[in-house]
């Protein structure tokens, strides 16, 4: 009895220690990339791709420096931040109203609605670009911030109502009879009962959105011309000529944009296990 548990245990060890190898494997193979980014941001044109050593003999920290002056990385910078905090608001904002009057007002359509709502998700974003470029030709809004920030809030409108919609289903109606008992209206229910209930998903959204619009791209190529209107991702192009590329002041701008979201990432992954734990469980 003694040998056949400690076979069993043996085995689940085994088990154990050959996941935990994997998985150990697979995170080296993700982090290693922006080891190598910010390595290659210590370098110079010279060495970039002769000196493969992973700790440079003399780092050049002064590439970053360079990267944002000489690159106007403050601009960019801050475009990416407003562009990312407005869009994040809207989306937030008009997602939770449509979820909940999905969810809990009875209307004609509401079904259909949501549902085609749903089937934008299988238009690939550049599959649009045609129609949303003709559209923004129209109401003027090619080169500007609101023409950047609206296509993005609508991009993310269907994740988000979907979503949110998942936890309003599941919220116990009981709660609701008991604000309304008190005097709450159907705007005072959703924004005193529904919303505070619901933040784990709205804390899964906002990373997800903020995520998104950081790293976007080909909206940025699309809409803007203008470089004091460019993103962060939009503004790496600018160490990147016709016949030479600064390798040193990419990296080290690449660098400078991928720190905001791995601290963000890094301080909000509690939220993210639990927002799409509990979306899990209430699906």
């Amino acid at each position: 009895m003694d040998v056949a548990r400690l076979k069993r245990v043996l085995s689940k060890s085994s088990r154990s220690t050959l996941v935990h190898g994997v998985l150990i494997l697979v995170s080296i193979s993700c982090v290693f990339p922006l080891v190598w980014m910010f390595v290659s941001a210590l370098k110079t044109q010279e060495t970039i791709f002769s000196n493969m050593s992973l700790i440079p003999a003399s780092p050049h920290w002064e590439n970053f420096a360079l990267a944002w002056t000489k690159g106007k990385f403050g601009i960019f910078f801050f475009n990416s931040l407003f562009y990312t905090f407005c869009t994040v608001v809207g989306v937030l904002l008009i997602s939770s109203l449509a979820a909940y009057a999905s969810s809990r007002l009875p209307f004609p359509g509401r079904k259909i609605l949501f549902m085609l709502l749903l089937a934008t998700m299988m238009i690939p974003v550049p599959g649009a670009f045609i129609a949303l470029y003709v559209l923004l030709v129209k109401l003027n809004l090619v080169n500007t911030r609101l023409g950047y920030i609206l296509p993005q809030i609508n991009g993310q409108l269907a994740l988000g109502v979907f979503l949110l919609k998942t936890f309003f289903d599941k919220l116990p109606r009981e709660l609701e009879d008991a604000a309304r008992v008190d005097g709450c209206n159907k705007l005072q229910v959703y924004y005193h009962v529904a919303l505070p209930l619901a933040k784990p998903a709205i804390a899964v959204l906002a990373i997800f959105t903020t995520l998104a619009v950081w790293n976007e791209y080909l909206l940025a190529m699309l809409v803007l011309s203008d470089r004091n209107l460019m993103p962060l991702q939009r503004g790496l192009m600018v160490f990147q000529g016709a016949h030479i590329t600064q390798y040193p002041l990419l990296m080290a701008g690449m660098t400078i944009s991928v720190i905001p979201i791995v601290v963000i990432y890094i301080i909000m992954q509690r939220h993210i296990i639990s927002g799409i734990t509990a979306g899990a469980l209430k699906m």
